[in-house]
């Protein structure tokens, strides 16, 4: 799982990432949610679902590459069924991408999960 992840990145990139996601994640969420309220087709509700989903996914920070890689690829989708919004899908699917490549940063479920673990090991002696 670890491949995944580039880095889990700490300080100001970390912040960055955060902030990426968590305004990413309630955008999607955002989305997803005035879409099913508006009784689309079945496919779009779908769709809708799997993006409230994924956004969700984002806020927590947790399975991010997949989660990013799917906005993605739903989103340019998207701009396919519904083109009357266009801007806004590539703008949530170049967010979804970049996010796949990143990484979610320190501060996430991912981190937590995935990240790198400090042992300390004492002295026999003492």
């Amino acid at each position: 799982m670890r491949r995944l992840y580039s880095t889990f990145a700490h300080g100001w990139p970390g912040a960055g990432l955060l902030l990426m996601r968590v305004v990413g994640g309630i955008a999607l969420t955002d989305r997803g949610v005035v879409r099913l309220w508006g009784g689309p087709p079945l496919p779009l509700t779908v769709l809708s679902v799997i993006t409230v989903g994924a956004g969700l996914l984002l806020l927590a920070g947790l399975w991010t590459p997949i989660a990013g890689t799917l906005i993605a690829i739903i989103e340019v989708w998207k701009m396919f069924l519904l083109p009357e919004d266009l801007w806004a899908y590539i703008l949530l699917a170049t967010l979804g991408a970049a996010l796949a490549m990143l990484g979610p940063g320190a501060w996430s479920v991912d981190a937590r999960l995935f990240g790198w673990k400090r042992i300390e090991l004492r002295d026999r002696k003492s």
